[in-house]
C-alpha cells in the first residue's frame, strides 16, 4: 500500500501525527520561524490562557519565543502562573524534544517570563514601565530583520507602555490582539494607541476568536467537553494540567481556549496579509475608521438607550462638575455589575472609558464618594458594526484589521467566527498529534 492509500486510512489524530513537521535544522544559518512575545492575563478572570499557555507550549519549536509576559485584564495577570504551566512543560520536555530540537528549555521560557502592569493604567493609557514592557522594547530593538509579534491575550497596557517610552519600535513589531473583552478592561491603553498609533500594524479580534470554541464539527469527541476527555486527559503533564484546571472549585474540563487563534494564526503561510493567511486563526479585513463616540457633559445631558454606539467601539462619559474633587475622590462607572475605573482630570473633569463587547442596550450608573456624581446613570446601545464597513478601508489606519462583519461568516452571531470553526476538526486533530508527543509511548511520526 503507497503512503496515499495509507493515509486515507488514518484518524484524523493519527493523521496529524503522522505529518507533524520537522523544523529546520539548528545549523540553519537563518532562523526563518517568527519571533513572538507573548502578552497573557494568565490567572484573571478566567481559565482560558492556561488552556492557550498549554497549546502554545506544545508548539514551541514553532515559534521564536523571546517572552512571555503576563499583563492585566480585569484582575492582575501573574508571571507565577506562566512558570506553572512551564513546570508541567519541562515534565513533558524530553519527550517532545525527540520530535524537533526547536523546542526550547525550561530554563530559556523561564528566563524570558517577564512580570507586567498588575493593573491598568489611569486616563493617559500609559503609566510607568514595567519588566515586561522594557522587555518588549528590548526585544524589538534586537537587530533582525524579521518583525517582532506581540500576541496579545490580555489588556494591551503594557504594549502602550512600550510604544510611549520608545515609539519608535511602532514599524518594528505586529501584534495580534483579541479585543473584546480584553479591550473592555484596557480601554484606556487602546484609546491611546488608536489615538497616538494610527499606522501601527494590528488585528484587532474582537469577535473572530470564539470559532475556536463556539461552532464547526461539535460531535462526540470534537464537541468541548469530548475533546478533553478523549484526546486531552492522560496525555503527558501538559495535558493533565489542561483537563485538571478549577476555577472557583469549578472544574474546567472542556474547551475555551480563546486566546489560542493569536497563536494559530502564526502558523498560517502569509503572516502579512491577514485577508489571505490561511490558518487556523482566522482571516480579517482592513479596518474601517475606528469607532468613537463621546458623550460630553453627561451631567447636564446623559445618553439615554436611543443613542446608537457601534459595538466593540470607545465609549467615553465626561462629567464637570462645579465643585472641585479631592484628591482621594473615587469613582467607578458600573455596568452588568462590573466596575470600571473613573479618572478626573486636572481641570477637575471625570472621565469613564468603556467598550460594549455585543450588541445590546446597556445600562449604567456612577458610583462616587463624591455627592455631586454619585448615582448619576444613563444608557446607550450597542450594534454590530455593519457589512459595508468592510468596503470601507480607512486610510488613518492602513495597516488595522478587525473582524469580517460579512453575515455569512457570522457564527451564533460573532462575527468572523466561521473564518476559524470551519477548520475545527483539523486544528483540534493537530492539537491532539502535539499532546500526544508528550507521552514517552506516542509513536514517532514518520
Amino acid at each position: 500500500m503507497n503512503i496515499i492509500r495509507s493515509i486515507l486510512f488514518l484518524t484524523p489524530v493519527t493523521l496529524a501525527l503522522a505529518l507533524l513537521p520537522a523544523c529546520a535544522s539548528t545549523n540553519a544559518p537563518t532562523d526563518l520561524r517568527p519571533r513572538v512575545i507573548v502578552s497573557t492575563d494568565i490567572v484573571g478572570t478566567d481559565f482560558d490562557d492556561f488552556q492557550s499557555m498549554v497549546h502554545f507550549l506544545v508548539y514551541a519549536d514553532r515559534f521564536d519565543i523571546e517572552g512571555i509576559v503576563s499583563s492585566p485584564t480585569g484582575g492582575p495577570g501573574r508571571k507565577a502562573d506562566i512558570l506553572k504551566v512551564i513546570d508541567a512543560y519541562e515534565h513533558d520536555y524530553p519527550n517532545l524534544k525527540t520530535y524537533s530540537d526547536k523546542y526550547p528549555t525550561p530554563d530559556a521560557l523561564r528566563a524570558i517570563s517577564k512580570q507586567g502592569a498588575i493593573n491598568s493604567p489611569g486616563l493617559s493609557g500609559y503609566g510607568k514601565p514595567t519588566e515586561g514592557s522594557k522587555w518588549i522594547i528590548k526585544c524589538a530593538n534586537r537587530p533582525d530583520p524579521r518583525p517582532l509579534w506581540i500576541l496579545e491575550w490580555a489588556g494591551i497596557d503594557d504594549v502602550a507602555q512600550a510604544l510611549h517610552d520608545d515609539p519608535s519600535i511602532a514599524s518594528k513589531i505586529r501584534v495580534y490582539f483579541i479585543g473584546g473583552p480584553n479591550k473592555k478592561w484596557s480601554v484606556p491603553a487602546y484609546n491611546y494607541i488608536m489615538h497616538e498609533f494610527p499606522k501601527l500594524w494590528i488585528i484587532e479580534n474582537n469577535s473572530t476568536y470564539r470559532g475556536w470554541f463556539v461552532g464547526g464539527d461539535q460531535h462526540d469527541g470534537w464537541s468541548n467537553a469530548g475533546f478533553v476527555a478523549k484526546y486531552v486527559v492522560g496525555r503527558g503533564a501538559l495535558g493533565n494540567f489542561f483537563a485538571g484546571l478549577k476555577l472557583g472549585g469549578k472544574s474546567c474540563d472542556y474547551i475555551k481556549m480563546g486566546d489560542t487563534p493569536a497563536v494559530a494564526y502564526m502558523l498560517g503561510d502569509d503572516l502579512e496579509d491577514p485577508a489571505r493567511n490561511k490558518s487556523w486563526g482566522g482571516q480579517f479585513v482592513r479596518a474601517w475608521d475606528r469607532p468613537y463616540k463621546l458623550f460630553d457633559h453627561a451631567e447636564m445631558n446623559p445618553p439615554t438607550a436611543a443613542d446608537k454606539v457601534e459595538t466593540f467601539g470607545v465609549v467615553e462619559l465626561r462629567y464637570h462638575l462645579e465643585a472641585a474633587a479631592s484628591s482621594n475622590a473615587k469613582a467607578a462607572l458600573v455596568v452588568d455589575g462590573q466596575r470600571f475605573p473613573g479618572f478626573v482630570d486636572k481641570a477637575g473633569v471625570w472621565h469613564f472609558l468603556f467598550s460594549p463587547k455585543s450588541a445590546k442596550a446597556w445600562h449604567f450608573k456612577i458610583a462616587s464618594t463624591l455627592g455631586g456624581l454619585d448615582g448619576k446613570a444613563g444608557a446607550f446601545t450597542s450594534y454590530l458594526p455593519t457589512p459595508d464597513l468592510a468596503s470601507k478601508p480607512s486610510s488613518k489606519y492602513p495597516n488595522w484589521w478587525t473582524d469580517n462583519p460579512d453575515p455569512a461568516l457570522a457564527e451564533d452571531g460573532f462575527q468572523g467566527a466561521k473564518t476559524i470553526s470551519k477548520y475545527r476538526v483539523e486544528f483540534l486533530s493537530d492539537f491532539a498529534a502535539r499532546l500526544e508527543c508528550c507521552q514517552a509511548s506516542a509513536a514517532k511520526p514518520n
